[in-house]
């Protein structure tokens, strides 16, 4: 056994550093060296196949491939996930694969979410398995695979009026899920990273009702310079309004226009750090309560870019903004208008704070901040009392409602004597 070991594991050494010296070699020199060698070890599986002993009683090898494909499960800008049956393991996955294996920025990044993702292990974030090259030379990674449905697909049927939605999907249970996405932000800049491109689209929200962050693809290092941003690559103008507004771009902007922060609009991409995020966030927080964009459509990029640079949010919580839905809470107002604020120094400096306020405002601690707030903290505070000190409040109660009769009564009595 440990002659075995030994053996695996000088084999695995060898197969990690060819792929990361291929990776290297096609950074520098644009097209993957060696990638035809690594693709056949990484993808070749590796299992005995479940048939009898041959004459040396032995185990005969599947000769198949590991990853046995099945369809897209999307597409984007540089690449498309396909699901696929780890044929190893016997459980589905997620390959992401970089569709344009000659474009070293492209590669770069993809490296780089490779990086990322594979060092921020949290529930609330997806994990990678693995990394390859496949048969066409592209690179492509390897990820759990969450069985459900974006965050997109669920306002897009909340805002259809989908009754079965609107029963599981109450206001409690967004603000769950939003506090979700917020912890693996929270994990995520603790460790030194933004995400840069939140949006309904990258959050899955699996069958037993996980949330999970996913696409890092343009994230980068708080505060630092973004080593790969090319201010001259080509924009999506041939693209549809719709299409153009909610794809992520790599170019002059990063991030997906329609959920951007003011400092993402106007292109200060070295500017960004976890605020931009902390904005980003509250966007989606208020499409997710309202069911509609925090300011409106837009029928050109530019328009929609102006408008999240200048126009004050249209934040419609105290209305019924959906006839589905009730009002949304009061203080989920005043949540949203400090974390949409244009200037970085007003909006929450850190997720922390906003885990904190919905925390709270989920336990019904709300911050008095109008007169429905102070109503809801009064009712509170109340029936906090009430559970601590029943007889008192009782008592209280008691004379309360004998003091408001006898006050009734005389006054009843009064107005027949006259």
């Amino acid at each position: 056994m440990q002659t075995m070991t030994t053996r695996q594991d000088a084999l695995a050494a060898t197969v990690a550093s060819e792929a990361d010296l291929s990776l290297q070699n096609t950074v520098a020199a644009g097209s993957p060296v060696g990638a035809t060698s690594i693709s056949q070890t990484l993808t070749m599986t590796t299992r005995p196949a479940v048939l009898p002993r041959d004459a040396s009683g032995d185990l005969p090898l599947d000769p198949g491939e590991r990853y046995a494909k099945k369809h897209v499960l999307g597409v984007g800008g540089m690449g498309e996930v396909v699901l696929a049956e780890d044929r190893d393991i016997g459980r589905n996955v997620a390959l992401k694969y970089l569709n344009a294996p000659n474009d070293k920025a492209a590669l770069a990044r993809f490296v780089d979410e490779i990086r990322i993702v594979g060092s921020l292990e949290h529930p609330n974030i997806v994990p990678i398995h693995d990394v390859g090259v496949d048969d066409n030379n592209r690179f492509y990674f390897v990820m759990k695979h969450v069985e459900g449905e974006t965050l997109e697909s669920i306002i897009e049927h909340l805002a259809a009026g989908d009754v079965a939605y609107h029963k599981r999907f109450t206001y409690t249970a967004r603000v769950e899920i939003f506090l979700a996405l917020l912890r693996a932000l929270s994990f995520a800049h603790a460790n030194g990273y933004v995400h840069r491109d939140i949006k309904p689209a990258n959050v899955m929200i699996g069958r037993f009702g996980e949330v999970v962050l996913m696409d890092w693809g343009v994230a980068k290092r708080c505060k630092e310079p973004d080593p790969h941003h090319d201010p001259n690559a080509p924009e999506l103008t041939d693209k549809p309004i719709r299409e153009r507004l909610f794809t992520t771009r790599r170019g002059a902007i990063v991030g997906t226009p329609v959920y951007m922060s003011p400092e993402q609009a106007r292109g200060d991409v070295d500017a960004i750090d976890e605020r931009s995020d902390v904005y980003c966030a509250t966007v989606l927080f208020h499409e997710l309560v309202t069911l509609h964009h925090y300011l409106g459509e837009r029928e050109t990029l530019k328009a929609m870019l102006d408008a999240i640079q200048h126009e004050p949010p249209l934040l419609s919580f105290g209305h019924v903004s959906h006839p589905m839905q009730g009002p949304a809470p009061a203080e989920f107002t005043h949540f949203a208008k400090k974390g949409l604020a244009k200037n970085p120094a007003d909006r929450y400096q850190n997720v922390g704070e906003m885990i904190t306020i919905l925390e709270d405002a989920l336990d019904g601690r709300v911050l008095v901040q109008c007169p429905f707030t102070l109503q809801k903290r009064i009712t509170r505070e109340l029936g906090r009392f009430t559970d601590h000190h029943p007889m008192i409040a009782m008592s209280a109660f008691i004379f309360g409602a004998a003091s408001f009769l006898g006050s009734v009564g005389w006054t009843v009595m009064s107005a027949l004597h006259h």
